[in-house]
């Protein structure tokens, strides 16, 4: 565009010439060597233009042919190198589309028409064709050669590390994710594994470096770094909480100032604050994130917070929790464990009872079944709510790739993955609950004691049996025509089958570590007793770490 406009620029310039010197004739005279020669302006203006575009031209013809052979070179020169450059592209394609043999074949063509040392990405088409053809060793040597090249320095250490996870090489991995972010802390991947690899160790401060050394670029990065460094001050101020409550409480506070939700954190912060005769301060902190999201670990240490209170202030602290978040299951279960501790039964079955209403689960039963057990002592009602509860949906716990905790832990056990951990619901049960026929949505109301029971009354609560299957849970009463006679042979010989594997228990419930075992928890890939780490000594690494 600004060519055409300077070339019209010119032309326009030189008519605007030819016609001021047609406006003003006169002659051009000049002697030389006794002759004299005489023409008009025009026609001198017109013979200078013209030889000036005749030396132009000549020099034109001289340099193009003084340079024909380096321009005759240069055109095959750079045919030679896009036919590379199509076959590298080919290549790369047939790679990623995993043909192994014609990623090889293109490979080969484009060492030969374009310089390895000219572009990198032979090594990669290389590397990659390897890889298909299953020469591992092959693949990992050209990963290795990339290391001495600055441009492919980073795509070799991805390469390594790759195959180091490949073959269970936990130490290579690492060494090669913490170069990479030695050279590029903005490395997703580096950075991660490098992270598993210091939070495996319990070297927070090291994992807090490495997480600070990340340059973060847009609000999605810089909200994960904010994230895994509030788990990471987390697990440290747990760390020292017991030896440095001072440093927990630092750690702790800045942890839960970056993640106000984060319920370890405030839990964490809370504790170190009491240790320290802080209660007003841990208690907002509770408060805080008790709005946010309630808890009952956070509930425990609100309660709990002074050792020596009685029972009828920790039940005043679990009302104040209640009014910070109404119409909650969580709330409704604090007071009722509370009002039962305290000895106020119609409280605690009312709070109960709204509990079942905003969220029937294995809790609410299990609370249901002490305040019967606790009240009345009728075993055959106790024995309703167990059965319910074992058909009932599971409570949330601390859950990380199929791993079911009681506390909250920074990483995963099972892949050691930062963060891992959730607070949801188990999903172990959930086909049951699903086609489950009992609906756990209207819960029947615990009746209170009465002073006077009929007579016969004893013997029909003894006759009342739970009859435990493998699934469903059922239990069967005693139809009222049932002669006393059978009944008694009944509660005679109960069945006694083996409880389901899939029971869980709930924390804090008296009659589910009365009636109930603990859920074995799913195994690690890894057998225990086997150090995953422990290499025989006669199998060397594949790996040079340097």
């Amino acid at each position: 565009m600004f060519r055409i406009l300077f070339y019209l620029v010119v032309v326009f310039l030189l008519g605007l010439g030819f016609a001021w010197l047609a406006e003003r004739p006169g002659d051009l005279v000049v002697t030389f060597a006794g002759y004299r020669y005489e023409v008009s302006l025009m026609v001198a203006a017109v013979a200078i233009v013209a030889i000036v575009a005749a030396v132009m031209i000549l020099w034109w013809l001289i340099r193009s042919i003084w340079t024909s052979p380096y321009t005759v070179a240069r055109y095959f020169r750079v045919r030679r190198r896009d036919r590379g450059y199509q076959a590298l592209s080919t290549g790369m394609i047939a790679a990623g589309a995993g043909d192994g043999g014609l990623a090889r074949r293109m490979s080969q063509q484009a060492a030969k028409l374009i310089s390895s040392d000219q572009e990198p990405l032979i090594h990669l088409l290389d590397a990659q064709a390897a890889l298909l053809d299953g020469d591992r060793q092959a693949a990992r040597d050209k990963f290795t050669a990339m290391l001495d090249d600055p441009e492919m320095r980073l795509l070799g250490l991805r390469g390594l590390y790759l195959e180091a996870e490949r073959l269970g090489e936990r130490e290579a991995a690492r060494h090669y994710a913490e170069r990479a972010v030695e050279n590029a802390p903005q490395l997703e991947w580096a950075v991660n594994a490098a992270l598993e690899g210091k939070t495996g160790e319990g070297d927070w401060d090291g994992a807090l470096k490495l997480l600070d050394s990340r340059r973060a670029t847009g609000k999605d990065a810089r909200e994960s770094v904010a994230s895994r460094r509030a788990v990471l001050l987390t697990a440290k101020a747990m760390d020292v909480l017991d030896a440095d409550p001072q440093a927990a409480r630092t750690t702790a506070l800045e942890a839960h100032k970056l993640r106000p939700d984060f319920v370890p954190a405030a839990v964490t912060a809370a504790r170190a604050l009491f240790r320290q005769n802080e209660l007003r301060k841990g208690s907002k902190v509770l408060e805080t994130v008790w709005k946010k999201e309630p808890h009952p670990e956070v509930a425990d240490a609100y309660i709990h917070a002074r050792p020596g209170d009685s029972t009828q202030d920790r039940l005043a602290r679990a009302k104040k929790l209640q009014s910070l978040k109404r119409n909650n299951v969580e709330s409704a279960l604090v007071v009722g464990r509370a009002a039962l501790d305290a000895g106020e039964y119609r409280l605690a079955r009312e709070s109960c009872e709204a509990a079942a209403r905003l969220g029937p689960r294995e809790s609410v039963y299990l609370l249901m079944a002490d305040i019967e057990e606790a009240e009345t002592g009728d075993q055959g009602r106790v024995r309703q709510w167990l059965a319910k509860a074992l058909r009932a949906p599971r409570d949330p716990a601390w859950v990380a790739d199929g791993y079911v905790a009681e506390r909250w832990a920074p990483v995963s056990p099972v892949t050691g993955k930062l963060d891992a951990f959730e607070w949801r619901m188990p999903m172990e049960r959930l086909a049951q609950v699903v086609e489950g026929e009992e609906d756990f949505s209207p819960a029947p109301a615990i009746a209170a004691p009465k002073e006077e029971e009929e007579a016969d009354e004893p013997a029909k609560a003894e006759a009342e049996t739970v009859v435990i299957e493998a699934e469903p849970v059922e239990v069967e009463k005693p139809k009222e025509a049932e002669p006393a006679d059978a009944a008694a042979e009944a509660v005679a010989k109960p069945e006694k089958p083996e409880p389901p594997a899939e029971t869980a228990p709930v924390n804090g419930q008296k009659a589910a570590s009365a009636k109930k075992d603990n859920p074995a928890k799913p195994p690690l890939p890894d057998d225990p007793g086997v150090d995953p780490d422990d290499k025989d000594s006669s199998t060397q690494s594949p790996f040079r770490l340097f």
